[in-house]
């Protein structure tokens, strides 16, 4: 039971965004706090579902990828390590119940947040560091992609950038046997500077080396490559063919194998398309359903109707109900075979669900006289109770008012506040 709630202004240091606690009361008389700093960073609800939480971390992870925001790694950091606790149900019970500061002191048999990009490459089809070592990165995209083309197929070209091994030198960044171990580093490509912290303590730095960023080795201006500058790759723009197929789904991914950047020595990652669907203005999917909703008049929910529903292949439905045949309001119906195409089983469909609303004329649509005659067609009034020995004139006559039920549900949390006391209990109210 939720009693009341306080947001803190103070800042998290490690995402810069307000942490809201919330008191929870729960029915044996126990409290709980609940932290939602990791909710906040991923911008859903702490009530949110496992394909909540990937929806809302592939579309940041995406956004804030150093590839993309070089200036943004500390937030695809946070990004990460919250949906690496979230997405984990024990985790995320820790988390729930302690907090990060419980992760993070061993709720869960220690703190195990991992590397950034080894979340990003597990979540996107790659295979982590030790994938990463032998192989270039993988290149991810999204591609926003309609409901139609997920229903018929589509093809749609995709223009990418990727990095090449530049074919001049071969990937060696300038002439054959005139490369030279760097002598900042030696060949190890760090340079270690002692830093003397006080008499008798010293602090050593490893740096990636200046001279050859890394490399271990530099070649001079005169050798280098006319091509690719020393850099023994280049930068080369490519046109994808992206084959959508029937049935496809939102963060389905295409992976092009061997299409990412390359590096000398290593070999050529992934280039991995991930759909996105944009939201349809009449039909919401559900697996393999469809969902649409559809508003009759009242005539219609009692006399029955004819109405047309376009496809997304372009056909037309005819949606029947015979006269006789009562849609009541909230009434679900389902339309066999009309729902999503099955990935790799076109040919099988889903259903096409069908939310009924039924909309009551406005008040005073017909004169008395008309409304009298209505009567004789509608089913019988229910017969009136009334009590034994009460005389006419003892009823009282109550009319029917609009109610304002926001403003009623306001004043009443203002007097719970106010009668709730802190040291325990319930303070009651006496005139």
């Amino acid at each position: 039971v939720f009693m009341g709630g306080s947001d803190t202004n103070r800042n998290d240091s490690q995402n810069g965004q307000p942490e809201r606690n919330y008191n929870y009361i729960n029915l044996f008389g126990a409290t709980m706090v609940k932290e939602t700093g990791f909710y906040d960073m991923l911008g859903v609800e702490p009530d949110a579902s496992p394909e909540e939480l990937k929806k809302a971390y592939r579309k940041l992870a995406l956004k804030y990828h150093p590839d993309k925001n070089p200036t943004e790694g500390e937030r695809f950091k946070q990004i990460s390590q919250a949906y690496e606790v979230l997405s984990d149900a024990k985790k995320r019970e820790v988390y729930d119940r302690g907090g990060e500061k419980a992760i993070k002191e061993g709720g869960n048999g220690g703190p195990s947040f991992g590397s950034p990009m080894d979340i990003f490459d597990l979540f996107f089809g790659g295979g982590g560091r030790m994938h990463r070592e032998r192989r270039g990165k993988n290149v991810v995209h999204q591609l926003t992609v309609s409901l139609e083309d997920l229903y018929n197929g589509a093809t749609r070209k995709l223009a990418v950038q990727k990095n090449v091994i530049c074919d001049k030198c071969e990937g060696r960044g300038g002439r054959k046997g005139v490369i030279e171990v760097c002598p900042l580093c030696r060949g190890v490509g760090v340079q270690v500077r002692l830093h003397h912290l006080a008499p008798g303590m010293v602090q050593q730095i490893s740096t990636v080396c200046s001279g050859c960023q890394g490399q271990g080795q530099r070649l001079g201006h005169r050798d280098r490559c006319k091509t690719c500058a020393g850099r023994k790759i280049l930068r080369q723009k490519k046109i994808l063919d992206v084959h959508i197929n029937k049935g496809m789904k939102d963060g389905q991914k295409i992976v092009f194998h061997g299409e990412g950047d390359q590096e000398p020595g290593l070999e050529p990652g992934d280039i991995i398309i991930v759909l996105d669907q944009r939201a349809h203005p009449v039909f919401t999917r559900q697996a393999e359903d469809l969902i649409m909703n559809m508003e009759l008049q009242l005539v219609e929910s009692l006399c029955g109707f004819q109405k047309p529903v376009k496809t997304l292949d372009n056909r037309t439905l005819l949606i029947t109900s015979h006269p006789g045949e009562l849609i009541r309001p909230g009434d679900k119906k389902c339309v066999l075979n009309e729902g999503m195409p099955m990935h790799r089983r076109p040919f099988e469909k889903g259903k096409l669900i069908i939310l009924f609303s039924v909309v009551f004329p406005e008040e005073n649509f017909l004169p008395l006289n008309k409304l009298k005659e209505l009567e004789r067609y509608l089913p019988e009034k229910q017969a009136n109770i009334e009590p034994d020995g009460m005389d006419d004139d003892l009823y009282i006559y109550a009319d029917l008012e609009d109610c304002d039920l926001t403003h009623e549900r306001h004043h009443y949390h203002y007097i719970e506040e106010e009668d709730f006391n802190p040291s325990g209990g319930v303070q009651c109210q006496t005139s």
